[in-house]
């Protein structure tokens, strides 16, 4: 009886691609945490904290390139085609996305490390922590739709994207009011600018993780296919 064309022959094949998925996945929870608690710290001013998520970044660093490694190999080895080169392909694409992702965290904590104190008003911390809810829920919404290929949840990461701009954009303005009402504020905003800038990246990144996982289940680029619908819709 023969097998199924979408099934692999040589098992040790099948095991690659799964091992792939699955370090993807874990690398995506460690992101995940690093960006949690690096916001936590930042907010608290804890440096220890900061600190352990710090040197938890190199644990990130050598899983990109453990996928990386395997990528390559399952490439050269065993010459994968159609949907099994897209998973090998957009597996290196979102573990480069990850790791950029734990450089954000790591950046963080190194303004974390510089800050002497936050005497802001609470209207800036809460602006903070949401706009890091919206990034962790846009970043889990990315690599679920990843891991499922689920093309549709996969646009709707797309989509949300401008809102994590848009707090970022109000977050900028507000600290840019506090650095003009009191001179003694220029020198902790300007380390806080960089930090909302650090979120703001990895809504980024989670948009490209949407992306590689609109690639993965459909062959298209989401980006294109994006235009072409607004052009359509522009023209109607």
């Amino acid at each position: 009886m023969s097998m199924p064309l979408n099934e692999h022959i040589v098992t040790s094949y099948e095991d690659e691609l799964l091992l792939l998925a699955r370090l993807t996945s874990e690398m995506g929870g460690m992101v995940e945490q690093a960006i949690s608690e690096a916001t936590t710290a930042l907010l608290k001013l804890d440096r220890e904290a900061a600190q352990r998520v710090r040197a938890a970044d190199r644990r990130i660093d050598e899983m990109q390139h453990r996928i990386d490694e395997l990528a390559v190999s399952v490439i050269a080895r065993r010459q994968p085609m159609a949907a099994d080169l897209r998973a090998v392909v957009t597996s290196m694409q979102v573990a480069a996305d990850l790791e950029r992702c734990g450089d954000m965290a790591k950046q963080l904590c190194k303004r974390t490390m510089q800050i002497d104190s936050l005497s802001l008003a609470p209207m800036f911390y809460n602006g903070v922590k949401h706009m890091k809810d919206l990034v962790a829920h846009q970043l889990k919404a990315a690599l679920d739709a990843y891991a499922h290929r689920n093309s549709t949840s996969a646009i709707e990461v797309y989509r949300r994207g401008d809102e994590v701009d848009a707090i970022h954009t109000s977050l900028f303005r507000e600290l840019l009011t506090y650095m003009m009402e009191d001179p003694r504020n220029i020198s902790q905003c300007t380390h806080l600018l960089f930090c909302t800038k650090s979120l703001e990246r990895v809504g980024d990144h989670a948009t490209n993780i949407a992306e590689a996982a609109y690639y993965l289940d459909t062959g298209n680029q989401l980006a294109a296919q994006s235009e072409e619908l607004a052009a359509r819709n522009n023209g109607a």
